[in-house]
């Protein structure tokens, strides 16, 4: 199918209940949710699995996702990059932008659930996982990537990494705020980092080539509000004809002819993010083509060699999909989580009833 062209209101659930599915069935009796039957799981990539189960009303199932992080966290607060089968499938490194995501997700889960228990429940979880990535953070601002298998620092920074965390700092405040225990520092520490992405370029990519190929360095920082809404049409509007390829989807890497699903849905919300609502309804309709008959999508399309490349259909697209979904319909509370920057003030959050804190944000 193609041509899905959505607006606020009308989310099609029937249409999407496959894919809801999909993630269900993926999920394994402990919680987690790898990226299809046999493979891996990432705590980044799990927590958009997550995320997608949150969207589809599948809430005790979001939770167990959720839960499966908190007991496999380690004591300093991260996880390692990978698990299979309940093991860890590599120990070589902790990702900062992989650990940050759990404040991302529950958050998210949170806004459309209202459920304080859980919140209160993951507290202690997401602010170890805060205090792991941010005693990575430099006097500059930047955060490094990752911690090797003996937790010493890999010193340097991802802009798309950075942005994720930028994020992630911004719903870690939040749920500090409902919870009872507003971190200051947490705020300090994501104006720091914003700081960096937005003026700092010369902290980012200095050990390795440029990561500037990439489509995600490219729409990340819009996408997370790193790049504040005045300037985000102009900063996509740059390099629209690099990566976008018409009637397809956006490409991984400028330089290779193949459009990603995943990162089609992410260009949609960081659109949306631009006020550029015409042209996110626009790329959201083309990526309905790569829908499997059974509500699975396919990682990308190789369109020199006309091939659907890798042979896989990850759990992870399948939640970006929804989440772009809800982006555009405005279907869950949370629809707004990557289109805005919604930063609780302390003062007026308290000022509401409890129940409805959430909403002065």
């Amino acid at each position: 199918m193609s041509g899905l062209f959505l607006s606020k209101g009308l989310f099609p659930q029937e249409f999407f209940k496959p894919t809801v599915e999909f993630l269900l069935r993926a999920q394994q009796a402990d919680g987690s949710i790898p990226w299809f039957d046999g493979g891996h799981c990432d705590p980044w990539d799990h927590v958009e699995s997550a995320m997608g189960l949150s969207i589809g009303g599948e809430y005790a199932a979001a939770e167990n996702a959720y839960r499966w992080l908190k007991n496999a966290q380690l004591e300093d607060g991260s996880w390692w990059a990978a698990y299979r089968g309940g093991e860890v499938d590599n120990r070589e490194r902790r990702e900062t932008n992989f650990v940050a995501y759990i404040a991302t997700g529950v958050w998210h889960h949170y806004l459309i659930t209202e459920n304080r228990p859980f919140l209160r429940e993951m507290w202690p979880c997401v602010r170890r996982a805060i205090g792991f990535v941010l005693a990575q953070q430099s006097r500059h601002g930047e955060i490094n990537w990752a911690v090797d298998a003996h937790g010493q620092p890999m010193v340097d920074a991802l802009i798309t990494g950075c942005s994720s965390i930028y994020k992630s700092l911004e719903c870690a405040v939040n749920i500090s705020v409902v919870i009872g225990d507003p971190r200051s520092d947490w705020r300090e520490a994501r104006a720091a980092l914003g700081e960096a992405l937005r003026n700092k370029p010369e902290r980012f990519d200095r050990t390795w080539e440029s990561k500037a190929r990439y489509s995600m360095d490219w729409f990340y920082p819009v996408l997370t509000g790193a790049v504040p809404t005045t300037k985000a049409s102009a900063h996509l509007q740059k390099r629209w004809d690099e990566f976008v390829e018409q009637g397809l989807g956006c490409r991984c890497v400028s330089d290779e002819p193949w459009v990603t699903v995943a990162e089609s849905c992410e260009l949609t919300m960081a659109l949306l993010a631009a006020g550029d609502h015409a042209r996110a309804v626009m790329v959201y309709s083309w990526l309905h083509q790569w829908r499997d008959s059974n509500g699975e999508y396919w990682t990308g399309y190789q369109f020199v060699e006309d091939l659907l490349w890798p042979d896989e259909r990850p759990t992870w697209t399948a939640a970006a999909i929804l989440l772009a979904a809800d982006a555009l319909t405005e279907y869950t509370a949370a629809h707004h989580l990557f289109n805005e920057v919604r930063l609780l003030d302390v003062k007026s959050a308290y000022s509401l009833p409890e129940k409805e804190r959430v909403r002065s944000s």
